[in-house]
């Protein structure tokens, strides 16, 4: 009898784990449509604990053109999450016994011999004080040729800029660090980056759809892949970033440049490298705790950033991951040790929402603090009596500016083109379509004088407001 009353009780928590899992799995799935449909999402989710994948799924479009879907098998440009990749190739090297995270790295680049106080594992831990070759080449190259890692050599080496700071004194985070690694790869390893990556990291972990790829430099037809895109600037059209349109040649005339940028995966081959690191399948746990240490600049300041990875410890509290975005794309990888728990989220929208709070407190079943509003419809006229320059008496330098266009409001000022769009949640309320986990409301009120007032809402705090005089 007592086996029998044990086997109901257990019968009747699996029924309980398992409807609360479906119930999970749906507001999920809530939250990512609606945001799919607001335009606040374009992407793919997988969510996994203890080693299983409990939610994976795939929202609009990787094709606008041929309106084909995203799935779990679309391949995404990963953007900075591929510098994760990067210091794990070095690691490897240095298990190889040819190189060393103290050599300078004038040992291996001669050409920059100006930098002889820069350290391997300065470029690691972004602790070199090098100049951002983004910023620097995006004005001084030639935005019709497409460089190269070699390129971007030849360029300092001509250049000789200083150090923007004592090496190890301070943490910047600087993507010519992750650039130079992977020169550094090449001419340790004696093979091109995208081969040794392959070679050493990819086949054996079986990430069949993983592979480093320029898109411009090396075009060519890659099966399942989300083409990345932005809105041109003013409307609500989705359009490659380097279209006139919206105007980011940058990704353009730098996409032949590897180490910082241009892994491509899905979010399955993802979850496979997420628990190789877990596991120490490729890694063994002594390489893989020196890959997740906290950085200590010289001055003793502690900065959660490892090697490629963003590090959050302390007590009972360990995780690792890492942000990205670039031409298109947005991405996060992010896995809580303590619990197991692994957030992979992929987008080919460069302004996606990332609801990751929201993500944690489903699984946690705590209270979501964020509200997800739905759009409602207003005629366009109720719209554009918004429209107009909002000024602040108490900062007379710089102005709101509302526009309308195709049922949105677009929010900038007379010195910055944000090009920020709003919807409308009420009649006087109208909410920001969500920028990574940025989340804002303008809101509208007819003063007793017939002017109209303008409050820009942050997280429930007011930040900007401006005053619009009655026509």
């Amino acid at each position: 009898m007592t086996s029998i009353k044990l086997l109901f009780l257990l019968s009747c928590l699996s029924v309980m784990c398992f409807g609360q899992a479906k119930q999970q799995v749906q507001q999920l799935d809530s939250i990512f449509s609606m945001l799919s449909a607001q335009q606040q999402f374009n992407g793919t989710v997988l969510i996994a604990e203890k080693g299983k994948i409990f939610f994976e799924k795939g929202y609009g479009y990787s094709n606008e053109v041929n309106k084909e879907h995203n799935g779990i098998h679309t391949i995404f440009e990963l953007a900075s999450c591929s510098k994760q990749f990067t210091a794990t190739a070095i690691i490897l090297l240095k298990r190889q016994g040819k190189l060393d995270y103290k050599d300078k790295i004038s040992k291996y680049l001669p050409e920059l011999s100006f930098w002889d106080k820069v350290t391997i594992e300065d470029l690691l831990r972004h602790t070199s004080g090098l100049p951002e070759f983004l910023g620097d080449m995006a004005k001084d190259w030639d935005s019709t040729k497409i460089a190269t890692n070699e390129d971007l050599l030849r360029f300092y080496a001509a250049r000789k800029d200083s150090l923007q700071f004592e090496p190890k004194s301070k943490h910047r985070y600087c993507n010519t660090n992750y650039a130079l690694l992977a020169s550094i790869i090449e001419r340790v390893s004696g093979k091109r980056y995208a081969d040794f990556l392959a070679q050493n990291i990819f086949k054996p972990l079986k990430m069949n759809h993983t592979f480093i790829y320029n898109r411009r430099e090396q075009p060519k037809k890659v099966r399942h892949d989300a083409i990345g895109y932005v809105w041109s600037r003013q409307s609500l059209k989705k359009i490659r970033s380097e279209e006139p349109g919206y105007g980011e040649y940058t990704v353009y005339s730098l996409d032949g440049i590897v180490g910082t940028a241009k892994v491509n995966s899905s979010v399955t081959d993802v979850y496979k490298w997420v628990r190789a690191l877990k596991d120490n399948t490729l890694l063994t746990k002594a390489e893989f705790e020196e890959m997740t240490a906290i950085t200590k600049t010289s001055n003793g300041k502690d900065i959660p950033y490892g090697f490629g990875l963003m590090v959050s410890k302390g007590e009972n509290r360990f995780s690792f991951g890492h942000n990205g975005s670039w031409d298109g794309y947005a991405t996060m990888i992010h896995h809580n040790m303590i619990k197991d728990r692994t957030i992979i989220i992929l987008q080919n929208f460069k302004l996606g929402a990332f609801p990751y709070n929201n993500i944690v407190q489903i699984l946690d079943k705590q209270t979501i603090t964020t509200e997800f509003r739905e759009k409602i419809t207003l005629p366009a006229a109720e719209m554009e009596k918004y429209t107009g320059i909002y000024t602040d008496p108490e900062n007379a330098g710089e102005a709101h500016a509302i526009s309308y266009l195709d049922g949105h409001l677009f929010y900038n000022t007379t010195k910055v083109n944000w090009d920020m769009r709003f919807f409308p949640i009420k009649s006087n309320e109208f909410l920001g379509l969500r920028q990574g986990n940025y989340d804002s409301i303008l809101r509208f009120t007819t003063l007793d004088n017939g002017d109209t007032k303008m409050e820009v809402v942050e997280s429930g705090t007011i930040i900007g407001s401006g005053i619009k005089k009655k026509s």
